[in-house]
């Protein structure tokens, strides 16, 4: 026979959950940094399952708000774009960074921004006021030069493309 102290059913030996999520079943309560990074990986700022776009806003400023590491935002940043390849969330950390820390910013600019799209989120994010102070802060207007300006053709003809927001809206702020 088997010692059941020592082959105990797993489930025994786990935590149990302690929270509810979205959709009513048992979770655990993550820290805010383990929150935000499973939100960049996974968040997608749309109306899907049960999680509404702007609960999921609200759920990501959190943790944020609650954050002071701006070298973690900005690595969590390139890591939503490139390896999990998110758009929207990776522009929304950018945005954040553009007010906390703009040397970080810089460096992390061009690996998030790949496209037109990803520039045009950005600029709308930052003009919305909902992730950061409404306007568009000074540190972007070197960025998006720099991007228009090292942009080829083959990126700039599908970025001008779509109209939320034009392109044309982003050269303004620049001038």
């Amino acid at each position: 026979m088997v010692n059941k102290t020592l082959f105990q059913s797993s489930t025994s030996v786990l935590p149990r959950a302690t929270i509810v999520n979205e959709a009513g079943g048992p979770a655990y309560k993550l820290s805010a940094k383990h929150a935000l990074a499973q939100m960049a990986a996974t968040g997608t700022f749309g109306n899907v399952y049960d999680p509404s776009a702007q609960n999921q806003l609200d759920a990501m400023r959190k943790p944020i708000k609650r954050s002071t590491n701006s070298e973690f935002l900005a690595r969590l940043a390139a890591y939503s774009r490139e390896r999990a390849y998110m758009k929207d969330i990776a522009a929304a950390l950018l945005a954040v960074l553009s007010t906390r820390d703009t040397k970080l910013m810089h460096q992390v600019f061009d690996r998030v921004v790949e496209n037109g799209r990803v520039l045009r989120t950005v600029f709308q994010m930052t003009r919305s006021g909902q992730i950061v102070c409404k306007g568009q802060p000074s540190s972007h207007q070197g960025a998006f030069s720099r991007w228009l300006n090292h942009a080829s053709v083959a990126k700039l003809l599908p970025a001008r493309i779509g109209n939320d927001p034009n392109l044309q809206y982003c050269l303004p702020c620049l001038v």
